[in-house]
């Protein structure tokens, strides 16, 4: 029996082999996963974190694939993708659980549906609640820190709650990722103006689909934004904006977003990415930090930026 067939015997749920992972991806790039296994409720994923551990195989945590560079040749061992309705509860005075793999939108609907605000920040952003939680994903109108109070995981050994001044929230990043899976995450919100709260929304998100390629594959924004300054003003400075290697390009609308053109691959946007840290290393004394996270089985001179 192969560990695969091991898993697949132990964990109920869905469970899909050499499963392809780039339409799971918001910039449609990337190879297979071995086994992709959508487990049924929550005690199933420690389960299969278990038998990972046990069986010494690696896992990967796949929300909406958004800030994600998946390997050409794929990844090795199993991806982890939630159900998107895995534990959600009501609240009270003003918080919600919501579980983390459900759409980043849910987050919203709820919020409205139960006349609170302060999640207008999350409209169109893509991903799951998790992976917002993980990237702590925000724009200028805020970010996920400022509503979490606290976020369900799991590990090998079980499921716990951990608090929000634990999970080491900064600029576009926490300790989400490390500690291990996000199952649920609770928010707290407050009454509020709701029309004034959908104006406001609709606005942001005017305002960036003028000035964001929303409607075309992408990571997002591709660097975080360095002290005083932005990653795309500085792209752009370096003389990159719509520059292209194979199918990836840096935007014409927006220089800190890689879009894919058709038929990228992951090597196209590793050579583009490295290219703009050169230049603008180069000519300005500064290292762009990449947001997105790098995933599989990259070749020994692909597998860092």
């Amino acid at each position: 029996m192969t560990w695969r067939d091991e898993i697949a015997r132990r964990v109920r749920g869905e469970a899909w082999r050499d499963a392809p992972l780039a339409p799971r991806t918001s910039i449609r790039v990337g190879g297979p996963a071995d086994l992709l296994v959508r487990p049924a409720d929550a005690g199933d994923l420690v389960e299969l974190l278990a038998a990972c551990r046990r069986l010494g195989v690696p896992w990967l945590a796949l929300g909406g694939g958004a800030n994600l560079l998946v390997a050409d040749r794929g990844v090795r061992g199993v991806v982890v993708r939630l159900p998107p309705d895995l534990g959600e509860e009501g609240g009270g005075e003003g918080r919600l659980v919501l579980p983390a793999g459900a759409p980043a939108a849910r987050l919203l609907a709820r919020a409205h549906a139960a006349g609170l605000t302060g999640a207008e920040f999350a409209a169109g952003i893509p991903g799951t609640l998790g992976g917002l939680a993980a990237m702590n994903a925000g724009t200028r109108a805020g970010e996920m820190k400022d509503v979490l109070t606290r976020a369900e995981v799991a590990t090998a050994d079980g499921l716990g709650w951990v608090e929000a001044a634990a999970l080491g929230f900064g600029y576009r990043r926490s300790r989400l990722p490390e500690l291990g899976i996000c199952t649920r995450i609770e928010v707290a919100l407050r009454p509020g103006d709701l029309e004034a709260a959908r104006e406001a929304m609709r606005a942001d998100l005017e305002r960036r689909r003028a000035t964001q390629p929303l409607s075309e594959p992408s990571f997002g924004s591709t660097f975080r934004n360095p002290p005083g300054d932005h990653a795309g003003r500085l792209v752009e400075a370096a003389g990159l904006k719509g520059h292209r290697i194979g199918g990836a390009m840096w935007s014409d609308l927006h220089a800190n977003f890689v879009v894919n053109r058709g038929g990228a691959t992951a090597r196209d946007v590793l050579a583009l990415v490295r290219l703009a840290r050169a230049r603008v290393r180069e000519r300005f004394g500064i290292l762009l930090e990449p947001e997105v996270r790098l995933a599989g089985a990259f070749a020994e001179d692909e597998g860092i930026w």
